[in-house]
């Protein structure tokens, strides 16, 4: 979009129906270098927001409190989405207004002040546990991996516990990605990650080799060197890693997708989080253990503390839990 289109739409603000603005700020999220995944989520947060405001005859311009209100019994209570889901659809419709009150689209924000008095429970909390990210034992972790019969689904629930790595991560990963003889995965280049390179251990390798012999027997589509592909032969989405984990957990009780909580909820992203907590449990150092994570940088003398790579791997296979994968 150049800049005589921007600055034509921006004298006809009027004119321009929600759609349209929400086009315009989905391309100033791309101009922020927001992640892939941020702005798909705010895209379809705010397209539903859109579509309940056109079935209430109103537009996006003219939300308020009581708007806020009924946006909020909506999801809530006929479309009954998590709470981590409605602190979402809030967020991005925050980010939204914020965006058109700097183009002097529309003056001021209704967003926050209707989440601090109606999405308090959003808030972490000490006390409140139940809002807290599930954590589940090694001895859970050994069980539920060990439960899973199908081997792509064993293989995916393993390379998100063992390498800490996101979803996305994971779904973007190729055949080629995987360096065998030193156990590590290069991974593609993400917004939010430094490090690129992760390690497993010889159980992931185990289990990885048995995905691959029975990736054979999938229908993969020509030229589809994805690591972990769906029944149609294509590469896995979010939905399919998912399911993979969500259905498996909830079998075994570790999962209740029928509940508030985030507590009660093991996603692909309790993975992440089993997997830095064991390993800092298990005495790995917090420089470490953010460069496995591939946290970003956020001090200038970080830059300067340099990780041999050499001893990173035997920081990991010492403190990563051994599962007695079968």
């Amino acid at each position: 979009m150049d800049t005589v289109t921007i600055k034509t739409q921006a004298i006809q603000a009027d004119a321009l129906s929600d759609e349209e603005l929400i086009t315009l700020f989905l391309e100033d999220c791309k101009l922020q270098m927001l992640s892939p995944e941020t702005i798909r989520s705010h895209k379809s947060n705010l397209k539903t927001v859109a579509r309940f405001l056109e079935h209430h005859g109103t537009s996006i311009r003219d939300v308020n409190k009581h708007v806020l209100r009924m946006l909020l019994y909506y999801l809530s209570k006929e479309r009954r989405v998590s709470t981590k889901t409605l602190g979402s659809y809030f967020s991005a419709l925050s980010s939204f207004y914020q965006y058109l009150n700097y183009e002097e689209l529309h003056d001021g924000n209704p967003v926050p002040p209707f989440r601090k008095r109606y999405l308090r429970m959003y808030k972490h909390s000490n006390n409140n546990p139940g809002f807290e990210r599930k954590l589940i034992t090694v001895e859970e972790m050994a069980m539920l991996i060990n439960s899973v019969l199908d081997p792509r689904d064993k293989a995916i629930i393993t390379v998100l516990a063992k390498t800490g790595v996101r979803r996305g991560e994971l779904i973007d990963m190729d055949i080629e990605d995987i360096d065998w003889k030193k156990q590590k995965i290069r991974l593609k280049p993400k917004a939010k990650r430094s490090n690129r390179t992760v390690f497993f251990d010889d159980e992931t390798a185990l289990i990885l080799r048995r995905w691959l012999r029975a990736r054979e027997n999938y229908n993969v589509k020509p030229g589809c060197r994805a690591l972990f592909v769906g029944e149609h032969g294509e590469r896995l989405k979010r939905h399919g890693i998912y399911h993979a984990v969500t259905k498996n957990a909830a079998r075994l009780g570790l999962h209740n997708p029928n509940s508030d909580m985030v507590a009660d909820h093991f996603t692909p992203h309790c993975c992440r989080h089993w997997f830095t907590t064991w390993l800092r449990r298990n005495g790995m150092s917090r420089e470490f253990l953010k460069e496995l994570r591939g946290d970003s940088r956020r001090e200038a003398v970080d830059i300067y503390d340099h990780i041999d790579p050499k001893e990173l791997r035997r920081a990991y296979l010492a403190a990563i839990p051994r599962l007695g994968i079968v």
